[in-house]
């Protein structure tokens, strides 16, 4: 069964619950701007893909994954073993970005960076959002996380969904994520256990900052 709360004491259910929160959004004038929140493993990318699919030309999607910092400049500064970790991104370009997605400029596609998991590196320039779009998702770790620069984010947000799956269905998967862009599955394990559930652990800090809790929707 679908699983959900948030303010009010309740949410909708499901995912067509969820397309026609999103599709209210998307309806209530001007841009607006959807976080999807959670840990790693959560499922963030997968709801928000399905969100901006059914929305259809309403939404816009753009992942806060597009603002790792890259390779090269981790190992500079001695961050590359901690990867996903709240100062491994470019948390100031971020939310330049949502406040630039905030006020679109009539002629102007404002274009975001994405992150391609093959190469493990961000891409500038992958994801146009024209003017004319009225909801922009957005989605990642860390919208509701306090702190490192990324205070700045949750007041750019006009609503933010926490996704908070169990840890038998979200770590496996994690996991196996891993394992399908290259590690083994030991290397996966151990990297998942050191670093994704330390970081899932800070963001888990900024689940009641949520508009909307959900612990299933599919």
């Amino acid at each position: 069964m679908p699983g959900m709360d948030g303010a009010g004491g309740g949410g909708p259910a499901g995912f067509e619950g969820l397309v026609g929160r999103a599709r209210g959004l998307a309806a209530a004038g001007g841009r607006r701007i959807l976080g999807i929140a959670g840990p790693p493993g959560a499922g963030k990318s997968t709801l928000a893909e399905r969100l901006v699919d059914r929305l259809g030309g309403l939404a816009a999607l753009v992942p806060m994954d597009g603002f790792h910092l890259a390779g090269a400049e981790l190992v500079r500064l001695g961050r590359a073993g901690r990867k996903g970790a709240p100062d491994t991104f470019d948390a100031a370009g971020y939310a330049a970005l949502l406040a630039r997605l905030r006020a679109p400029q009539p002629g102007t596609v404002v274009y975001a960076p994405a992150f391609d998991r093959a190469l493990e590196e961000p891409v500038a320039g992958s994801v146009p959002v024209p003017p004319g779009i009225p909801l922009v998702v957005t989605e990642g770790n860390y919208l509701l996380h306090g702190a490192d620069g990324w205070a700045a984010v949750r007041p750019l947000l006009d609503e933010v969904w926490y996704l908070d799956p169990p840890d038998a269905v979200r770590v496996p998967r994690l996991v196996a994520r891993h394992v399908r862009f290259g590690k083994d599955r030991s290397e996966a394990e151990a990297w998942v256990e050191r670093s994704d559930e330390a970081n899932a652990r800070l963001v888990a800090r900024g689940r009641d900052r949520a508009d909307l809790v959900v612990t299933a929707w599919s």
